[in-house]
C-alpha cells in the first residue's frame, strides 16, 4: 500500500494515482464504476489506547466530515483474524478519481473536522503507528459498493480478501473469471459481496481487492464448502488459463467485525 500521513498533499497522490490509470481493464468504460479508497490503519497495543482514540476520531471527526463532503458509503472494522493486528480498516466511496481529490480536499476544509484532527493529532503519544492507503476501481459487475440491509443477529463477519497476480494481464484473465461467472456463484452459495475491485494505486500491485459479508463464522465455513464443490466453479477453474497456479501468485486475507458507527455492517 501507498504510506500516507492524514495530513498527505492530496494533488501529489491524485497525479501519483492519474499516472496509474493505465491499468490491465483501462479498456473497460470507468464512467459508472465508482472509485472505493480503503485505508488500513495500522496500531499497537500501548497505554495510549491508540483503537479507542482512533475509533473515536473516526466516528466523530473524520467519518461526519466525509459525510458532509458528499462521500459515501463508508465502513470501519477491526480485526478478528488479520495480519498486523491490531489495526483499523476504513472504506469510503467516491464516484470518480476526481471526486475522491475534491471531497477530501472540501473535507480538509471542514471547521468540524480540522477541530477534531487537531484534537486527535496533539493528544499524548501516538495516536496510531501507520497509515496505508489504496484506490480501487469497483468491477464492472460490482459497479459501487453493496450495503447490506441490517442484521439483527449481530453476528455478521466480513471477509477482505487481495489477491497478487504476476503481471497485468493475468490480473485481467482473473478479474474476467470473477465478472463471467465467479462472483454469480459466490451470491449463489450465500456469500454476500460488498464490493471487487482492482487496485490502481497502491503497492503489491498488480492485484484486486474485494469484500464479502457472512451472517456468522459458521455461515462463512458453509459457504466456502459450498463454493468449493460447486460445479459451475470446478468448470470454470478448469479452463485452460484459469486456474490459480497460473493467475495468482499470493493471496491475503482478513476476518473483520465492523465497528459500532459503521454504515456498512
Amino acid at each position: 500500500m501507498v504510506y500516507i500521513h492524514f495530513d498527505m498533499k492530496r494533488r501529489d497522490f491524485t497525479t501519483a494515482a492519474g499516472a496509474m490509470l493505465a491499468a490491465p481493464l483501462a479498456a473497460q468504460p470507468t464512467e459508472s464504476r465508482a472509485i472505493i479508497e480503503i485505508r488500513w490503519i495500522q496500531m499497537r497495543t500501548t497505554q495510549e489506547n491508540q483503537m479507542q482514540r482512533t475509533s473515536d476520531y473516526l466516528e466523530k471527526g473524520a467519518m461526519p466530515s466525509l459525510q458532509r463532503a458528499g462521500a459515501g458509503p463508508q465502513g470501519f472494522f477491526g480485526p478478528v483474524i488479520g495480519p498486523e493486528s491490531p489495526f483499523i480498516l476504513t472504506v469510503a466511496q467516491f464516484p470518480s478519481v476526481a471526486a475522491w481529490e475534491t471531497m477530501r480536499a472540501k473535507q480538509s476544509q471542514d471547521a468540524e473536522y480540522r477541530k477534531a484532527r487537531e484534537a486527535y493529532n496533539s493528544a499524548s503519544g501516538r495516536s496510531y503507528e501507520r497509515l496505508e492507503v489504496a484506490l480501487l476501481r469497483c468491477f464492472s459487475t460490482v459497479p459501487s459498493i453493496e450495503v447490506p440491509p441490517a442484521s439483527s443477529a449481530g453476528g455478521r463477519v466480513f471477509e477482505l480478501r487481495q489477491y497478487e497476480s504476476p503481471n497485468g494481464s493475468t490480473l485481467e484473465r482473473k478479474v474476467r473469471m470473477f465478472n463471467e461467472g465467479e462472483i454469480a456463484i459466490f451470491r449463489r452459495v450465500g456469500m454476500r459481496p460488498i464490493f471487487f475491485g482492482e487496485m490502481i494505486a497502491g503497492t503489491k500491485m498488480p492485484n484486486l481487492v474485494y469484500m464479502l459479508a457472512f451472517d456468522s463464522m459458521a455461515a462463512r465455513e458453509s459457504a466456502w464448502a459450498a463454493f468449493g464443490s460447486d460445479p459451475a466453479w470446478k468448470e470454470l477453474r478448469s479452463k485452460p488459463a484459469n486456474s490459480d497456479a497460473e493467475i495468482v501468485s499470493n493471496i491475503t486475507n482478513s476476518i473483520l467485525r465492523p465497528l459500532s458507527f459503521s454504515t456498512i455492517r
